[in-house]
């Protein structure tokens, strides 16, 4: 990675602390989120990555248990 030179603007900003307000909300702004699908929760690209992240941290799927009970709220 190249270290900025120190005569940079950049550099300057930051050693002075300014932008970095300004950096946060332009990162907040234009966040991605790879979940949302036309504004709605895409659940296949969502069960996608939790079953390859699972996969990944080697994480053996626990076998289905049926839930019996009499009193089912939510």
């Amino acid at each position: 990675m190249m270290k900025p030179r120190k005569d940079s603007k950049a550099h300057s900003n930051i050693v002075a602390g300014l932008g970095t307000s300004e950096d946060i909300e332009h990162l907040r702004r234009n966040r991605h989120n790879p979940f949302l699908k036309e504004g709605k929760v895409d659940i296949e690209a969502y069960l996608q990555f939790v079953t390859e992240f699972n996969e990944f941290i080697n994480h053996a799927p626990k076998p289905f248990r049926r839930i019996i009970d009499r009193d089912m709220r939510l």
